[in-house]
């Protein structure tokens, strides 16, 4: 089990960025969460098998066709065990 925590820089918000991200963190039965920034930015929280996270972080490096990301900064953060994926406002 892996959970990590990413923050998504470039064009992300006003694109469906964190829609996008939920839904593909759903297709890889991944628990977490996705929310705006302030500044622009989007940050995420997921946590699942090793596999399918770092699946995840490799499709935040694209995002929805709309998005220009530029940056996707990873860090390793503690399990928390929750269930499902949301967006968080």
């Amino acid at each position: 089990m892996k959970r990590i925590r990413g923050l998504v820089t470039g064009i992300v918000q006003g694109v469906c960025y964190r829609a996008s991200t939920r839904e593909k963190a759903e297709s890889l039965c991944l628990s977490g969460w996705v929310r705006n920034l302030p500044n622009g930015d989007v940050e995420f929280e997921a946590e699942g098998s090793t596999e399918d996270v770092d699946a995840l972080v490799m499709w935040a490096w694209k995002g929805p066709s709309a998005a220009q990301v530029d940056h996707v900064e990873i860090q390793i953060v503690a399990a928390q065990h929750d269930h499902g994926f949301v967006i968080s406002h």
